[in-house]
């Protein structure tokens, strides 16, 4: 079974702290068949399986999402 949210952390460039984003369970499936989270903005989407792997989803054209470091799933 899936976490209902996960907090996804980005890394940060030299010197610079990384990004936090928390997501939500949504009804779509990824291309991996796992469910596919996204932030309240609907621009970071992530496919993350029941062994908390991670794929990044484009939500529009022109993007080549990041990979995070962490996926820490969350009380719902």
């Amino acid at each position: 079974m899936s976490a209902g949210r996960y907090e996804l952390t980005f890394p940060g460039g030299a010197g610079v702290d990384g990004d936090t984003v928390v997501v939500d369970r949504t009804e779509s499936t990824g291309p991996g068949g796992h469910p596919v989270y996204s932030d309240a903005t609907g621009i970071v989407r992530a496919e993350i399986s029941d062994r908390g792997e991670v794929r990044m989803l484009a939500s529009g054209g022109h993007q080549a999402p990041s990979q995070p470091v962490t996926a820490r799933a969350l009380p719902s």
